[in-house]
């Protein structure tokens, strides 16, 4: 039919747009539909089809908008919608969207499957994916039993629940991968380890088959399956390895922002507060843009946990606090918070203001957590207060009545010298035991360890009424009568030697063989040893010593003469020793130091080469005068009168200016103190 003038040919259109769909090109066929509908607004076909062409092409906030503008023909395409809104991650959005649908198809529960497996609805996800494989068969089949595998995985992982059996196969290696999952959400480490190398051998295998497929696409295919692997080394403590098979993961550069933050989380954990520079460039990577969509809610709390805590190894402390504050707001009912906050005031010295905090915490909370508590506890020891740490740990719960815990109770009140308190401890923890778990080997323990205490401190009485319980419920345990007998004999001796008849006879065969006279012999060494010897051999001091037969039990030792002391050759008896001799001489009492050597008169003064005084003693025009002896004290310059002399004095001797000095200050000179450049 040809078209008229202006009107577009509509059967070639849709001819047109048939062809462009069927091979694929959506850019071409979203024209043409564009085309269709400007001509008829209405036509519900080319309305479908520009819906799904622009799907194909990625433009989902597009087709949101596209749809919103015609209800009358969007109302159908419930479905479309809803695959939108999943794929732009308003899950609840289109979870909302797929429950108006009345009588939903496969294809819509198999979208509901996965918007409930974001959700983390793992319970109604299930049950969906049970029901799809049961009622359906087609070439979808082994990817709806993967679906099954990861639901079964991430519900006994995340939800910590316990799952039945459902006999899945392990024949691809996403289906070896969730069984590996599962295995490690049950504990069995080495068994998931085991199952994620078989995973990675498929993997490989399957794509190597693939001409197209490049070593690094397979390579981009097994990060998820290494990083999970380096999980488990990790949790087996092989920390190396496990930090080598991140760093390889990270360096191929994974285009899935998912493996990187989990990578890069995990080197965190591993670093601790060591490497912290690495670790700062690592949490980058771990909370890049789109990570919230692709990790599940647990994962990402973990993260935010650990950038706090990175924050509070690098000393940001007002960004610490900051954070702790709001995760605490996003996760109430998580003690990560607090405990950073409280670990953060103990770096800063302000222990009190965590004891304080702790204590809010654990007072406003209907159950606090025993980790609480047992951290409050520590910090009131820490400061010395164990008083308040006991109180602490009475409140923990059935934990205060594990033997470790009563261990620790009974020594904190021993160490405040609280006796009675810590038999409380004992006779509560016994009683507990009694109505609830009589059967436990706790239970004899507990009571043999309170008779010990209670002996120990002077309560022999209540002693033996426990001891006379266990001797009921054991009558033929000799041990518990051996301690029924230690604990009478300080209260009642007479019932102790009573109950000691009840003790069974030794059997002979344990005397077989034993010397009774050599060890009444031997009971007499544990004197001295010179009197043993003189017992056994019974003989005087002169005697020589006795040799060692087959019948002699003990042998006479030889005697070691002392040595006389030498003395100094000029040693005189008759002179009392010093009795400082001992000491060093300066620290002697009669030690006076050394003397000062007295300078030379006219040594180092005046010209180089020349003495004071000598040019006059040169002058033979000069009379001669003889000095006598100065006065101590005095000048070497100075002359005193002559000795002999009557009725004159001598004159002063001339002493060139050269030769003159100023006469010394009488004040003595301070020394400085400390030293400078040039000290020695």
């Amino acid at each position: 039919m040809a078209a008229s003038d202006g009107q577009p040919n509509l059967s070639q259109l849709f001819s047109d747009l048939n062809r462009a769909g069927q091979a694929g090109d959506f850019n071409k066929a979203l024209k043409i539909a564009t085309k269709i509908l400007k001509h008829d607004p209405h036509d519900e076909k080319a309305y479908h089809c520009k819906v799904v062409s622009m799907i194909q092409l990625g433009q989902f906030n597009e087709v949101i908008r596209f749809m919103g503008g015609n209800y009358k023909l969007s109302d159908p395409l419930k479905f479309e919608r809803a695959y939108c809104l999943y794929r732009l991650n308003r899950t609840q959005e289109a979870l909302e969207v797929i429950k108006k649908i009345p009588e939903p198809d496969h294809r819509i529960k198999e979208l509901l499957g996965q918007v409930l497996y974001r959700l983390e609805e793992h319970d109604d996800c299930l049950e969906l994916y049970r029901d799809l494989i049961r009622n359906s068969q087609d070439e979808f089949d082994e990817e709806r039993e993967t679906n099954l595998a990861a639901v079964v995985a991430a519900a006994q992982m995340w939800g910590g629940k316990q799952l039945e059996d459902y006999g899945l196969r392990e024949s691809t290696y996403e289906l070896s991968y969730n069984a590996a999952c599962t295995q490690l959400s049950k504990g069995d480490v080495k068994g998931a380890e085991e199952k994620l190398q078989k995973a990675e051998e498929l993997c490989r295998q399957n794509l190597e088959e693939d001409p197209e497929v490049t070593e690094e696409d397979i390579e981009a295919e097994l990060g998820v399956l290494k990083t999970q692997r380096a999980y488990c080394l990790q949790l087996q403590g092989q920390n190396e390895e496990a930090t080598k098979i991140y760093n390889q993961v990270l360096k191929s550069r994974p285009t899935d922002v998912g493996l990187t933050a989990v990578a890069s989380n995990n080197i965190i954990s591993l670093n601790k507060d060591q490497n912290v520079f690495d670790s700062k460039k690592k949490i980058k990577s771990a909370t890049a843009e789109g990570v919230d969509q692709k990790l599940t809610k647990q994962q990402l709390r973990d993260i935010a946990f650990n950038k706090c805590l990175l924050q509070m190894y690098t000393n940001q402390n007002e960004a610490c606090r900051k954070l702790a504050r709001s995760l605490q707001e996003d996760y109430p009912d998580q003690d990560m918070p607090v405990l950073i906050q409280a670990a953060q005031h103990c770096r800063e010295k302000h222990r009190q203001k965590a004891v304080e905090l702790l204590s809010d915490h654990i007072n406003n909370r209907p159950n606090p957590s025993i980790t609480m508590k047992l951290t409050l506890a520590q910090l009131h020891l820490n400061q010395g207060n164990a008083g308040q740490a006991a109180k602490v740990l009475q409140s923990v719960g059935e934990l205060r009545y594990k033997p470790n815990m009563v261990s620790t109770l009974v020594n904190l009140y021993s160490s405040m010298e609280n006796i009675e308190g810590a038999a409380e401890v004992l006779d509560t923890t016994i009683n507990w035991y009694k109505e609830n778990d009589s059967s436990s080997p706790y239970l004899v323990q507990l009571m043999r360890a309170s008779s010990q205490f209670k002996l120990k401190h002077g309560q022999a009485q209540k002693a033996t009424e426990i001891l006379e319980e266990l001797r009921s419920m054991y009558p033929d345990d000799v041990k518990t009568i051996a301690q029924l007998i230690s604990a009478y004999s300080q209260c009642d001796p007479k019932k102790g030697e009573q109950i000691s008849k009840e003790l069974p006879p030794l059997d002979p065969s344990f005397f077989s063989g034993v010397d009774i006279e050599a060890l009444e012999k031997a009971a007499m060494t544990m004197g001295t040893r010179k009197k043993a010897a003189k017992a056994a051999a019974g003989v005087d001091k002169a005697d020589s010593p006795v040799e060692e037969t087959k019948d002699s039990v003990i042998v006479q030792k030889k005697k070691k003469r002392k040595k006389k002391g030498k003395l100094p050759k000029n040693h005189d008896p008759s002179v009392t020793p010093d009795p400082e001799r001992w000491l060093p001489i300066r620290e002697r009492s009669y030690f006076k130091g050394r003397r000062k050597r007295k300078q030379k008169d006219g040594v180092g003064k005046g010209t180089q080469g020349a003495t004071a005084g000598a040019a006059s003693d040169l002058d033979a025009s000069k009379p001669q005068v003889t000095p006598s002896s100065p006065r101590a004290g005095a000048s070497g310059t100075s002359q005193s009168a002559p000795a002999g002399a009557s009725g004159g004095t001598a004159q002063p001797e001339m002493v060139g200016p050269r030769q003159q000095k100023p006469q010394a200050s009488s004040k003595k000179s301070k020394k400085k103190k400390g030293g400078g450049k040039n000290k020695w």
